[in-house]
């Protein structure tokens, strides 16, 4: 069967005989793998619609165990992003964290809308890269369903002193709650809100990126939240082994 969908490249796998396998996050069919033979090298469209941080349109052959890309068009290419080594370094970063947080095949337009427009202000911005980074990754989370709950104590639903952010319990809690977690052991996951974790999750969560331009978490809240928020995508949605992690 003959389809096509829009898409962005996740990642590569060459193989033998001058093909590749790719990590394709599609419009249609949600992340898949498809093999191919079109090259990267050259000024074809197909060859530049299989480059890193490139938007196109993908003409895929479906069989009952896989897909095969035939022919492949840019949409737009977000080539700013490969011409700055931060840019480029905070881009591979989400593309492997998406990667990892999609399931196989099950769409997620809302999700690949995101990741279009991350890239936008990725190449357009020059500095806070690392904030704009956390907006999309807490945007994940609430797409994907597993955003912390924010409204009041995870453990007994309490809206009033709520002072810690529970890694485990996913959400924060309150002073009656936490001396349970601690007696039970988990408090090495549990942060203190000493620079409003809540209020920074929750307003990164809600406003679009293009209206970030000028937001910027200073060096150690941006640290700390980044820290939070790779354990809180570890523990519940397993996402680990990032090998971009150690360059952002």
């Amino acid at each position: 069967m003959l389809t096509d969908t829009e898409g962005i490249v996740l990642r590569q796998i060459r193989t033998s005989y001058n093909r590749k396998m790719i990590r394709l996050f599609t419009r249609s069919y949600g992340k898949i793998s498809a093999g191919t033979g079109i090259g990267e090298r050259g000024k074809s469209k197909g060859a530049l619609a299989v480059r890193p941080f490139t938007y196109g349109r993908y003409e895929l052959f479906k069989n009952r165990d896989s897909y095969n890309i035939n022919s492949a068009d840019v949409i737009r290419s977000f080539y700013g992003i490969g011409e700055n080594v931060d840019k480029y370094m905070q881009g591979a970063y989400v593309l492997e964290f998406t990667d990892k947080a999609l399931p196989e095949e099950m769409p997620a337009p809302a999700i690949f809308d995101l990741i279009i427009a991350f890239f936008k202000e990725l190449e357009e911005r020059d500095k806070g890269l690392g904030t704009l980074v956390l907006a999309y990754q807490i945007k994940l989370l609430r797409l994907a369903g597993t955003m912390p709950k924010l409204d009041g104590c995870v453990i007994c639903g309490s809206r009033s002193g709520a002072s810690h952010f529970s890694i485990e319990d996913g959400g924060i809690v309150c002073e009656n709650c936490l001396k349970t977690v601690e007696e039970e052991g988990r408090s090495t996951l549990i942060y203190c809100d000493k620079f409003d974790i809540v209020k920074m999750l929750d307003y990164l969560a809600k406003v679009p990126l293009e209206n970030l331009k000028n937001i910027a978490l200073n060096e150690e809240n941006g640290k700390l939240l980044q820290k939070i928020v790779r354990q809180y995508a570890a523990c519940h949605l397993d996402i680990t082994d990032i090998k971009s992690e150690e360059l952002v």
